[in-house]
C-alpha cells in the first residue's frame, strides 16, 4: 500500500502543480483583457473604427493578439530556459546562447532545403531539420563550455563574462562569413490544417505548432529536472557546487550536460522561428538572445519555471502593446518591463533572494 501512495505522489504533485499554473495562467489572461480595455478606453488606438468596434469585435481582436503573443512568448521561453539553466549551474550569463539559435535556425534551413529538392513532405523535413539542428548546437554548446568557459572557472566573474561576448562576436561573424548578411528564405514546412479552416484569422497551423512543441519541450525538461538522476543532480549542483561534489557528482559532468540540453532547446526554439518569420538571417541571434535574457530576468533568473513564465508574459506583453499602442515600440515594450520589474522585484516573479553572509 505504502508503495503503490509512493508511486502516485509524484504524478498527483503534478497533477495539482499543473492545475495551480493553468489557474494562474487564466486569471493572468482575464486580467490581460481588463487591461487593454483600460488602454483602449484612455488610449482609443488610432488604426480601429471605435464606432464598428463592438463587444464581439473586441474579444476577436484580443484573442488574435494574445494567441500571437503566446506563440512569440513560446519560442522566448525555450531560449530563455538555456540562460536561466547555465546560470542556475554556474552563475554565467551565456551571451552566446543567441547566436546558438541563430545556428539552429540555419541549420534547419540547410537540412530543409536538400530534402525538399529529395522530395520529403513537409512535416518529415521539420522533423529531421529539428534532430539534426539539436544535434549540432547541443555539440556547439558543449564545445564552446569547454573552450572558452571550463578554462575561466576559477578566475575573477568579470572574465568568462567577456568571454561569452567574445564567443558571441565570434560565431555571429562567422556565420556572415559562411552566409552574407543576406536574408534566407526559409522553406514552408507546415501545411494547412483543415480543422483550423473557421478559426484561420487567429490561429494558424504554425502557431499551433509551435505552442504544442514549446508545450511539450517545457513538460519533458520539467519531469527530467524533477525525476530523472540527472536532474537530480543538476538542482543539487545548482544549491551548492562544492557539497554535491563531496556526495559524489561530477559538476563538470552536470555542467556540460546543462550546457548541451540548453542548447538544443535554443536550436528548437530557432527551427519554430523561422518556420513562423520565414526568412532569416545572421543578425537574428542577437536581437532573440536579448528578449530572451529580458524574459529569463522576469521570470527571476536560475528558475525554470521562471523562465517559462518569463518568455509568455514577455511574448503577450509585445503582442498586446504593439496591438492597442504602436507597432514601432515592440522592443521598447519588452525593455520597459524589464526595468520595471528590475526596479520593483529585482529576483524576477519566481526568483529567490539570495542572503549573503559577510
Amino acid at each position: 500500500m505504502d508503495t503503490t501512495n509512493n508511486k502516485l505522489a509524484p504524478l498527483m504533485q503534478a497533477f495539482f502543480k499543473g492545475a495551480y499554473y493553468t489557474l494562474i495562467f487564466i486569471i493572468c489572461t482575464v486580467a490581460a483583457y481588463c487591461f487593454t480595455e483600460l488602454l483602449n478606453w484612455l488610449f482609443p488606438p488610432s488604426h480601429i473604427d471605435q464606432e464598428k468596434f463592438t463587444f464581439v469585435e473586441r474579444i476577436k481582436y484580443f484573442s488574435k493578439l494574445f494567441l500571437s503573443g503566446i506563440t512569440k512568448g513560446s519560442i522566448y521561453a525555450l531560449i530563455a530556459l538555456g540562460y536561466t539553466m547555465v546560470y542556475g549551474i554556474i552563475e554565467l550569463i551565456n551571451f552566446a546562447h543567441g547566436e546558438i539559435y541563430m545556428l539552429g535556425a540555419y541549420i534547419g534551413f540547410l537540412v530543409a532545403v536538400v530534402l525538399t529538392l529529395l522530395g520529403f513532405p513537409g512535416l518529415a523535413i521539420l522533423a529531421i531539420a529539428t534532430v539534426v539542428a539539436i544535434i549540432y548546437c547541443a555539440s556547439y554548446g558543449y564545445t564552446i563550455e569547454k573552450v572558452a568557459y571550463k578554462p575561466l572557472r576559477g578566475a575573477p566573474r568579470l572574465s568568462p563574462l567577456i568571454s561569452a561576448i567574445g564567443m558571441s562576436i565570434f560565431l555571429q561573424n562567422y556565420v556572415l562569413m559562411a552566409q552574407t548578411s543576406d536574408f534566407r528564405r526559409f522553406p514552408d514546412l507546415i501545411p494547412d490544417f483543415g480543422f483550423l479552416e473557421n478559426v484561420s484569422s487567429y490561429l494558424q497551423s504554425t502557431d499551433l505548432v509551435i505552442i504544442i512543441s514549446s508545450l511539450l519541450v517545457m513538460i519533458g525538461l520539467t519531469m527530467f529536472i524533477q525525476y530523472t538522476r540527472m536532474g537530480k543532480a543538476m538542482r543539487a549542483t545548482a544549491q551548492n557546487r562544492k557539497m554535491a561534489m563531496l556526495v559524489g557528482i561530477n559538476a563538470d559532468k552536470v555542467i556540460s550536460m546543462t550546457f548541451l540540453i540548453g542548447s538544443g532547446l535554443a536550436a528548437v526554439g530557432g527551427i519554430l522561428i523561422a518556420c513562423d518569420v520565414s526568412q532569416i538571417n545572421h543578425y537574428i541571434g542577437f536581437i532573440a538572445g536579448l528578449k530572451a535574457f529580458t524574459a529569463a530576468v522576469l521570470g527571476g533568473i536560475g528558475s525554470v519555471p521562471g523562465a517559462m513564465i518569463g518568455g509568455l508574459i514577455l511574448g503577450c506583453t509585445e503582442s498586446l502593446g504593439t496591438g492597442y499602442i504602436a507597432s514601432d515600440y515592440e522592443d521598447v515594450f519588452a525593455f520597459s518591463l524589464l526595468v520595471l520589474i528590475l526596479i520593483f522585484r529585482p529576483s524576477g516573479i519566481l526568483g529567490k533572494h539570495h542572503l549573503q553572509k559577510v
